[in-house]
C-alpha cells in the first residue's frame, strides 16, 4: 500500500511537472512601485511610476537584447523606433547577458512639459527618453502588457512586455486601465478598440 501511494505522488508531480512546461524556458518577473511604504507614498506624490522586471533562463547567457517603441496616436503607428541595442553599447561586457537572469528597471513620469519623461537601467548602464504626451488631466499608466494579457515571450523573436497608456471611458462613466491591459494580444488596435487617444507599446527581443 504504502509503495503503491509513493507512486501515485510520482505521477501527480511528473503530470505537474510536464503541465508547466513551455515552449521557452523564459520566466519573468515584475515588482511595481517599492515594497518600502514610505517610498511607494512618495513615488505615488511625484506621479512617479517605478517598474523592477527579472527576466529568468538558462538560455539567456550571451544573448544579446533590443529594445523598441512604437508610438501609437489615434489608433494610427506613427513611429516604431529603436530605443536600444545591446550589440551596440561600447563595451563587450555590456553587449551580452553574462548570466542566467536579466535585470531592468523602468522609471516614468509626466513633466509639467507635457512630456512623458522615462529612465530605463540595465546592468551597467542607463539611458533617458522623453516623448510628447497627449494634452489632458488623464494619469497615463505604466504596465507590463506581457504579464497582464498573458502574452508569450521567448527568444529570437519580438515581444510586447510594456504599454504606457490613457485609460480608456467605460460604459459606467468610469476611467479604466485594467481592461485594456487584459483585453488579449491585440495591443496594436487599442486606439481605435478603446478610443485612446495616445499610447506607447514597448517590444523586447532577446536574441
Amino acid at each position: 500500500m504504502k509503495n503503491n501511494t509513493l507512486l501515485l505522488i510520482f505521477l501527480i508531480l511528473t503530470n505537474l511537472s510536464f503541465g508547466q512546461k513551455s515552449e521557452s524556458d523564459l520566466k519573468m518577473i515584475t515588482e511595481y512601485s517599492s515594497n518600502n511604504l514610505e517610498i511607494s507614498d512618495i513615488l505615488d506624490f511625484e506621479g512617479i511610476q517605478y517598474l523592477k522586471i527579472k527576466f529568468i533562463g538558462q538560455k539567456l547567457k550571451n544573448k544579446s537584447y533590443h529594445l523598441t517603441v512604437k508610438e501609437i496616436w489615434d489608433g494610427k503607428i506613427i513611429s516604431d523606433t529603436t530605443l536600444m541595442n545591446s550589440r551596440s553599447l561600447p563595451y563587450e561586457w555590456m553587449q551580452k547577458i553574462s548570466d542566467t537572469t536579466l535585470n531592468m528597471k523602468v522609471i516614468s513620469k509626466l513633466t509639467i512639459n507635457n512630456k512623458l519623461k522615462m529612465t530605463f537601467k540595465f546592468p551597467g548602464f542607463s539611458f533617458n527618453k522623453e516623448f510628447e504626451a497627449y494634452q489632458t488631466k488623464d494619469k497615463y499608466s505604466l504596465r507590463n502588457v506581457a504579464e497582464e494579457s498573458n502574452l508569450e515571450i521567448g527568444y529570437n523573436k519580438k515581444f510586447y512586455l510594456l504599454a504606457y497608456i490613457l485609460p480608456y471611458d467605460s460604459k459606467d462613466g468610469h476611467k479604466r486601465y485594467c481592461d485594456v491591459g487584459t483585453s488579449g494580444k491585440d495591443i496594436e488596435n487599442w486606439g481605435s478598440k478603446f478610443g485612446i487617444k495616445h499610447y506607447l507599446l514597448f517590444e523586447m527581443k532577446l536574441e
